[in-house]
């Protein structure tokens, strides 16, 4: 395959009030784009306002209304692209009090998920900590971001699910409320979550296995080191069909008011020697292992997507010593990865690596 057929390139970024940034505008090389400068000048934004382009949200889950900058009404972001050769415009207006419009190459999307998958992106930062040290609610919505970008499906099924168990649970509220209960209305919507969850669990089973290998793989070139990591998919629904399930916990979901068996209860363990890396790991093991993990990712949607996602670097060589840089560059240097986008508080310590490649890039300093 021409590699020209499974390129993404972001030639020009625009941005209007967005976060910390009044006005700004960048025109990037097709390969590794370093944005450096002190904390708090806004590198991060950047990448999370081309995050905001892929998946028509920020990647810090913060409401579109915390994005506009401070004491103004509203915030433009506006991206230039070269997709399989062929351009795409994509533009992003949030205006306080109206409705967000998300517009491809002029046309606005009547609904933001069929954008999803179009542009994909994969994004390291410190906030991926959180994939360790949080709860299980972090690693599904790890999950889902990653399958969602390569099947639409997918991402319709979740939308389906989460309409289902809201619906489910209002329900087991109202039958509380009233000292009331009625079978056959809850089996209404169990039906409707079983059909959209099963789904997302052969999905999510597929994607976990294929992944595993993957990202050991990763691990073992940027460590080089003797640790076994893994990765396990743990869902309810291993071990018991569904509708058996929502049977089965029936009387504990009456009580408590909520649906507790299902795949929003899903987890996926992170295992260094078969103990959980928030226990075993150093903080240079547990950095090593989540950019194994989003390298893995985005190695993954190009190979089933057909497309190299945007792969975006923040501020990730803290803590890591020089081999472990170099072997990082050096693979996201390689012909598995496209166009990067790196941030880095030391414009020479950044372009001294990069110096090492036989990569073109580019340096921009954000002050």
């Amino acid at each position: 395959m021409d590699s020209s057929d499974t390129m993404q390139q972001l030639d020009r970024l625009s941005m209007i009030n967005f976060r910390n940034h009044e006005q700004a505008e960048f025109r990037f090389c097709p390969k590794i784009n370093c944005l450096a400068g002190n904390n708090g000048t806004g590198k991060t934004n950047v990448l999370d306002a081309i995050y905001y382009l892929s998946m028509t949200k920020s990647c810090f889950n913060l409401s579109d209304m915390q994005n506009i900058r401070y004491d103004n009404d509203f915030f433009v972001i506006q991206g230039e692209y070269l997709r399989k050769g062929t351009p795409e415009n994509i533009y992003c207006g949030v205006r306080r009090g109206q409705k967000k419009v998300f517009k491809r190459n002029r046309k606005e999307y009547e609904r933001m998920s069929e954008h999803i998958g179009l542009l994909p992106v994969v994004m390291i930062s410190p906030a991926d900590g959180s994939l360790i040290t949080g709860g299980s609610d972090e690693r599904r919505r790890f999950m889902n971001e990653v399958i969602s970008q390569y099947d639409r499906r997918y991402l319709h099924e979740m939308m389906s699910y989460n309409r289902a168990l809201e619906q489910r649970n209002a329900l087991l509220k109202t039958f509380a409320e009233n000292r009331t209960f009625d079978r056959e209305m809850l089996e209404a919507w169990n039906e409707q979550l079983t059909v959209a969850g099963n789904s997302i669990f052969e999905h999510r089973t597929t994607f976990c296995n294929a992944l595993i290998p993957l990202f050991q793989e990763y691990y073992r070139h940027i460590s080089g080191g003797n640790e076994k990591v893994e990765l396990a998919y743990r869902s309810q629904l291993q071990e018991k069909d569904f509708r058996v399930l929502l049977h089965e916990t029936v009387e504990k979901d009456r009580a408590l008011q909520f649906t507790t068996g299902g795949v929003h209860k899903d987890d996926l363990l992170l295992l260094m020697n078969g103990i959980p890396i928030r226990r075993s790991g150093s903080q240079g093991q547990q950095k090593t292992f989540l950019v194994s993990l989003k390298m893995a990712n985005s190695d993954f949607i190009r190979r089933h997507c057909g497309i190299m996602p945007v792969l975006l670097l923040d501020d990730i060589f803290d803590k890591f010593d020089a081999h472990r840089v170099g072997r990082i560059v050096q693979l996201v240097a390689g012909e598995h990865f496209g166009q990067i986008f790196i941030t880095d508080t030391g414009r020479e310590h950044i372009e001294n690596i990069l110096r090492q490649t036989d990569c073109a890039f580019q340096l921009f300093e954000i002050a």
